[in-house]
């Protein structure tokens, strides 16, 4: 494509929806972990989403309600990777995935963590594989 073109669309998003992550496929990393602003979560297989032609509108990932509040991020993970749960106010949390159950995609997940009510995650991020030497 010339420097001037628009590109190409990548999803059809409709009214008050939002992109909130991407990721990349990966043989040895098999399922999602989607997190929400209200501390709850969940392990997706990938095998249980199909795949989208160019501009498809998507599958659902979780069942967003009150109850769970909005998605905070998805990140491709294995049973032994750990993530770190990081709150609006400052707090951080590390959990280990394998301790989160594997379930739908169509789903609300589980409580992940408690959350004060005038606070809410902001972000999950996965830590690095450390060598065990």
């Amino acid at each position: 494509m010339g420097r001037t073109a628009a590109g190409v669309r990548g999803i059809k998003l409709t009214k008050g929806d939002h992109v909130v992550a991407m990721v990349v496929i990966s043989e040895t990393q098999n399922t999602l972990f989607t997190v929400t602003e209200n501390g709850y979560g969940k392990r997706t297989q990938v095998s249980e989403y199909r795949v989208q032609s160019r501009g498809g509108k998507g599958v659902i990932n979780i069942k967003t309600t009150e109850k769970v509040g909005y998605v905070v991020g998805v990140i491709l993970v294995n049973g032994h990777d750990e993530v770190m749960l990081i709150g609006a106010s400052g707090n951080i949390i590390r959990i280990g995935v394998q301790d989160v159950r594997t379930i739908g995609r169509s789903t609300q997940g589980v409580r992940l963590i408690r959350i004060q009510k005038e606070d809410h995650l902001a972000a999950v991020a996965k830590l690095a594989e450390q060598d065990e030497e």
